[in-house]
């Protein structure tokens, strides 16, 4: 019955009245069909043989899409974190968030910015919308009466940091510029501190206790939950000042940071240079001398992820690519042996009028239907454990739909190569020959 089917295509392709576009797109859809059975019973009937020349591509589409799944969660997590602030927000301390020509040694030597210096900075620029002054610390313990809630990231802020860093308060309110300038022992407490603390308790109005003092509960932080930068659910704002008085401001152990924020449409290259005159200036650096401090703007911290982003693409496609090699070779192999199992139905199919190209398209999709089917099985397992790994990190990994297609093009795109030489041998068999050899 399937030569017969078979005989029947090979008279269609002969007759000229059949040779129109319609006709030939249903004749290679038949030849698809009969790729796909024989693809299938490669599987069925030569278990272990096949799944073992398809593990090399199911290992290299599983190494690249779980690589490019994993970076580009990261990389959108990254983006949703950062969503809320201005791309041109300026930090400037003493260090700088990239690589930099200047040793270490040196950088530490740089004074740390001061709450003198972001007046004259809130003065003096010119297009400044917002600025703030902040500490980064280290962590500490808050209690309230017998309830302790640790390892909470505290950070000393003006007020202006409400803003800046687009903090969201859900509870009561942030503390007020008069509060910030004054010092007062107020404090913004995020979300899960507030849980452990005062339990199901309205906090506002409650005073906890940090660094020996007292301070009075003002506002509770939106849930916001994991983020690449830390949650606000574990932080605590209180107004530098304070802080200042606390610790004064000469602790080397403490690096303040001020944070500014362009007004819309400003050139940023003009208003940085504005900004590396004015702090000279104040600082009384001589031209020879360099700058002592650095400017970051968080739009070039993006541009760093982007390039980590990209290099950690790159490095898993090499990786991958070994595997992909191997599993090539692997449909290579079958389909030098399914020309050698099936030269005797070659022979048949040529002496009933198949043409070379025939024969040709007939490997070729049987080779790219197997490679798609071990890609898939990649894909299938990148996207279970990305489901795993999703609800036990609470950090969502998504197979993107490009990655999928990217995935299925490049299993095809193996199965084409690998499937070249074979189907090639294949059609330049000889029909005598091809049948004698199989009798």
């Amino acid at each position: 019955m399937f030569f017969i089917q078979i005989s029947i295509a090979f008279k269609q392709l002969q007759n000229p009245e059949f040779m129109s576009l319609h006709n030939n797109t249903i004749l290679y859809v038949r030849l698809l069909k009969e790729s796909l059975s024989f693809a299938l019973n490669a599987l069925r009937n030569n278990k272990l043989r096949t799944l073992l020349s398809l593990l090399g591509v199911t290992i290299g589409i599983f190494s690249i899409i779980a690589v490019l799944t994993a970076v580009d969660s990261m990389d959108r997590k990254i983006k949703s974190d950062l969503s809320g602030l201005d791309k041109n927000t300026i930090y400037l301390f003493k260090y700088s968030f990239g690589p930099t020509d200047i040793p270490d040694w040196k950088v530490g030597q740089f004074p740390n910015v001061t709450y003198d210096e972001y007046l004259y900075l809130r003065r003096s620029l010119t297009n400044l919308d917002k600025s703030c002054f902040a500490y980064f610390t280290k962590r500490e313990n808050i209690k309230f009466e017998k309830q302790t809630a640790s390892d909470i990231e505290i950070v000393p802020s003006t007020n202006e940091i409400e803003i800046i860093d687009d903090v969201k308060v859900g509870e009561g309110r942030f503390f007020s510029e008069a509060e910030s300038n004054g010092g007062m022992g107020v404090i913004v407490l995020g979300s899960e501190v507030a849980t452990t603390l005062f339990g199901d308790m309205n906090p506002i109005g409650k005073s906890v206790r940090l660094y020996g003092q007292r301070y009075d509960v003002v506002g509770i932080l939106k849930k916001q939950g994991e983020s690449i930068f830390g949650s606000n659910d574990t932080r605590a704002y209180i107004p530098s000042n304070n802080f200042r008085r606390i610790f004064g401001d000469n602790n080397d152990a403490l690096t303040p940071v001020i944070e500014l924020k362009p007004e819309k449409g400003t050139d940023i290259d003009e208003f940085k240079g504005e900004l590396t005159y004015k702090l000279r200036n104040f600082r009384g650096l001589k031209t020879s001398e360099p700058d002592n401090f650095f400017i970051n703007v968080l739009s070039g911290f993006t541009e760093m992820i982007d390039n980590i982003v990209g290099q950690m693409n790159m490095v898993g496609w090499i990786i991958s690519g070994f595997s992909l090699l191997v599993g090539g070779f692997g449909i290579a192999n079958i389909m030098f042996v399914s020309v050698k199992e099936r030269t005797n139905l070659i022979g048949i199919q040529k002496a009933l009028g198949a043409k070379n190209r025939f024969i040709l398209f007939q490997f070729l999709f049987e080779a790219i239907i197997l490679s798609v089917i071990g890609g898939v099985v990649g894909m299938l397992l990148v996207w279970g454990i990305a489901l795993g790994l999703s609800k036990a990190l609470d950090f969502e990994f998504v197979l993107g739909f490009w990655n999928i297609l990217i995935g299925t093009s490049l299993a095809a795109f193996i199965g084409l190569i690998s499937g070249i030489v074979p189907a090639i041998s294949a059609s330049k068999l000889d029909p005598v020959e091809a049948i004698r050899s199989g009798m």
